[in-house]
């Protein structure tokens, strides 16, 4: 008798392979300050260099962007356990609180700027450092409980099971032949 062998024509989204295990509430925020974090003190170095050749304003928005779209995608495949590459949503969920970031570290800086008229590098990397973190933890919040939750039962409502929803009957060569 031959030995079985791995069916090699199942895809890795096949529903028989298990999916990974979503990390807990306090592995995923060490790792989220771990990845996020580490993002976060390269882009405020990043900052102040952009700023040199463009307002401070929109060297954070490029660099918040760019951050955000690496973040997003670390965030999924190991903060959060997905095991997926996260989908045009998940960036669009995810840029939502990126730019609620973005406004507090803005913010936090212009105050700065009415408080000290000319701040040192380093007061502008400890008000900026102090924002972003404040900015993280929000962040955090948000993308355990409402963006990377497939999988796992909504904190919000414990005892209350999710309502299913059809799925469309439309198939791809359907949709492909009315395009």
């Amino acid at each position: 008798m031959e030995p079985k062998t791995a069916d090699r024509t199942q895809s890795p989204s096949s529903p028989s392979l298990p999916s990974p295990a979503a990390p807990g509430p306090l592995a995923s925020f060490v790792r989220f300050v771990v990845c996020g974090g580490g993002i976060g003190v390269l882009s405020s170095f990043a900052v102040p260099l952009v700023a040199m050749t463009m307002p401070w304003a929109v060297a954070n928005a490029v660099i918040t962007v760019v951050s955000t779209l690496l973040c997003t995608e670390l965030h999924a495949l190991f903060t959060f356990g997905t095991g997926r590459r996260p989908g045009r949503r998940r960036h669009l969920q995810s840029s939502g609180s990126a730019a609620a970031a973005y406004a507090l570290t803005c913010a936090a800086m212009f105050l700065l700027h009415v408080i000290q008229s000319a701040p040192g590098m380093l007061t502008e990397q400890a008000v900026y450092l102090t924002a972003s973190g404040l900015a993280g933890v929000g962040r955090f919040l948000v993308l355990r409980l409402f963006v990377f939750t497939s999988g796992r039962k909504s904190p919000l409502r414990p005892g209350r099971p999710a309502l299913p929803l059809p799925r469309p009957a439309l198939t791809q060569a359907a949709v492909a032949a009315t395009c």
